[in-house]
């Protein structure tokens, strides 16, 4: 019987500091040992993947920028999902016109960014950055693909967040999610990470009978709901613990290897908070 965990990264298996506990590492070893295929399907660029050592030598695939990219075990793209040129311009000029600070992430790399080494960025800074930027440049570049783009707004500003949502509620080629408070994350309606669990197995011809997913973030909702069992951390938003099977602890107590430590006590107790049993 084949049985997949597909893992969040950020606010999941990474703590605060962006870092992965050895608990945690034990605890992937583990669901490989026991014969689970462990995907890493998380809202990050490749590159911002791999720079952890942890990860990069578990030789898992990896779904990237929220099911955009899938990689195989051995590094191969086994598909990308784009936004089309004529959509992308059309949200940028929306974006621009509200004021909010704008990442593009593309075959070409990311501008003027990508997410990570912006979290503990300043206003100013993070202003800096965006004004700088040369976007026209972005579409002169051969063969473009271009994967998504953030909305990104500093925490003082989040009902800007809510009104980018409102302003694309009509751009129906598009999925719109949030990984933090502060951001939108638009990607192509084809990429997103319960999709992509699902795509993994037909591009494969590895059907799964069970599928754990754990996550924290809206950018989760679609794999948490294609998920047999649906893991929210216990610091998810409510209304993601609200549709979770289970809730496990917060990122920075080690909230994912408690799940998968626990994980026959899991599938017993649907819809409640995983008695303390350490």
């Amino acid at each position: 019987m084949m049985k997949c965990f597909s893992i969040d990264l950020d606010g999941t298996l990474l703590n605060s500091q962006h870092e992965i506990s050895e608990r945690s590492i034990a605890a992937l070893n583990e669901l490989q040992e026991k014969g689970y295929e462990v995907i890493i399907n998380t809202g990050r660029a490749y590159k911002d993947v791999i720079k952890f050592e942890e990860i990069k030598n578990l030789n898992v695939p990896i779904f990237c920028i929220n099911g955009s990219i899938l990689y195989s075990k051995s590094n191969e793209v086994l598909y990308e999902a784009t936004i089309a040129i004529s959509s992308y311009k059309n949200i940028f000029t929306i974006l621009k016109n509200m004021g909010v600070g704008i990442l593009v992430y593309t075959n070409h790399g990311n501008f003027p960014s990508s997410l990570p080494p912006l979290h503990q960025k300043s206003k100013e800074e993070l202003d800096a950055i965006f004004r700088q930027c040369n976007y026209d440049a972005i579409l002169q570049m051969d063969n473009l693909k271009i994967y998504k783009l953030i909305a990104l707004v500093d925490y003082s500003q989040l009902n800007k967040i809510k009104e980018v949502r409102k302003a694309l509620a009509s751009q129906l080629d598009i999925s719109v999610a949030s990984s933090f408070p502060n951001n939108l994350e638009i990607t192509s309606n084809e990429a997103q990470k319960g999709k992509a669990i699902l795509r993994y197995q037909q591009i494969m011809n590895r059907p799964f009978d069970e599928i754990y997913a754990i996550g924290d973030g809206d950018n989760d909702l679609s794999q948490l709901e294609v998920a047999t069992t649906s893991i929210a951390m216990g610091n998810a938003s409510s209304h993601i613990q609200d549709i979770a099977d289970i809730v496990t602890k917060k990122n920075d107590e080690d909230g994912f290897a408690y799940a998968v430590e626990n994980l026959l006590q899991l599938k017993n107790n649907k819809n409640n908070y995983i008695p303390n049993l350490l």
